[in-house]
């Protein structure tokens, strides 16, 4: 059987993930590019061999060529259209963050559960990259003893647009390490803190979040969107008898000149590929069988993302620490 997907959102991730549909992923065939600008869901479409491409995400999705949908569009639409998908009894990949809003979130998960099953798989990629399920590995082995805190950094060159702020680096960047934390040590949040130092020019400075977890361990995440001199996420995990740490991935190192050196990607699509690639697969068994992922990440754990992100733009702008004050985890996705 093969499983006709539909990709809505032409930008960055939508090529990228058309082009893993239709070059990586046996079983599914890349049906259709959907994206308000006709003219760049046909470069896409044109590029990765789609049967067909539409401006209309909603008629998208009701399609009956369509039977499957990865969302790639932008932030705001990711719960309305996990919606409509849920609605429409498609099973949909939704690129992270399933909202901004832990409310929208809460919507999704509503709309779920009255459904009975689960339709959406959560693009949090990073629980499927091979460093952190290693990290995860020694931890849940007993090699480390007991967890006691997590360093993480994640850098980027510069910042995507002039006017991001230190809020939007909480809302837009965090929820990566907000959930691969969760998924490494297995916790939820107590409270967070956020701290952000200042730069000597215009541009946002980092921000620094220390984040206490329910079993009393401690977590600390810097984001910083101006690191300047390349893309840069590792993390580094303290137990009781060791630690592990991720490595940043250079394939070469050049030797010249008396110095030795190696480099570092200008975006987080090389360094994650094969992670989207795993992802993807799982998604395509999702599908197929109807079986969620053990590792992807759920509607509940967009929500935890959500509101977590909430509750540390409220400690950065206040100056203080906030509680995560989150709903009972629903049996539904217990």
């Amino acid at each position: 059987m093969t499983i006709r997907i539909a990709v809505i959102g032409a930008g960055l991730m939508g090529a990228d993930h058309a082009k893993i549909v239709a070059e990586e992923l046996p079983g599914a065939t890349l049906q259709l590019v959907c994206d308000m600008d006709e003219q760049r869901a046909r470069r896409v479409a044109d590029a990765h061999g789609a049967v067909d491409i539409a401006i209309d995400p909603r008629g998208t999705i009701a399609r009956r060529d369509v039977d499957a949908v990865i969302v790639a569009s932008p932030d705001f639409t990711h719960a309305p259209l996990s919606i409509a998908c849920i609605a429409a009894g498609k099973r949909v990949l939704c690129e992270k963050p399933l909202s901004q809003s832990s409310a929208d979130c809460f919507a999704v998960m509503e709309a779920e559960q009255k459904a009975g099953a689960k339709f959406v798989q959560l693009g949090f990629m990073r629980r499927y990259d091979r460093s952190y399920q290693e990290m995860k590995r020694a931890l849940d082995d007993g090699h480390l003893g007991r967890a006691l805190m997590m360093h993480n950094f994640h850098r980027n060159v510069e910042t995507p647009a002039a006017d991001f702020t230190g809020a939007m680096a909480i809302t837009n960047s965090a929820p990566h390490e907000f959930d691969v934390v969760r998924y490494v040590l297995g916790t939820e949040y107590a409270a967070i803190s956020a701290f952000q130092p200042r730069r000597s020019d215009a541009r946002v400075a980092p921000v620094v979040m220390v984040l206490e977890t329910v079993d009393g361990q401690l977590v600390n995440i810097e984001i910083n969107n101006n690191a300047a001199y390349g893309y840069d996420v590792r993390a580094e995990l303290i137990g009781e008898r060791g630690a592990v740490a991720t490595n940043n991935v250079a394939y070469t190192r050049v030797d010249s000149a008396l110095a030795q050196s190696t480099g570092y990607d200008a975006d987080w699509r090389t360094r994650y590929y094969d992670a989207y690639r795993r992802q993807n697969r799982d998604f395509l068994r999702f599908v197929l069988t109807g079986e969620f992922p053990a590792t992807a990440s759920d509607c509940w754990d967009g929500y935890c993302a959500a509101i977590v992100a909430e509750a540390g733009v409220t400690a950065l702008k206040e100056g203080r620490r906030v509680p995560v004050q989150m709903i009972a985890k629903p049996e539904f996705y217990a």
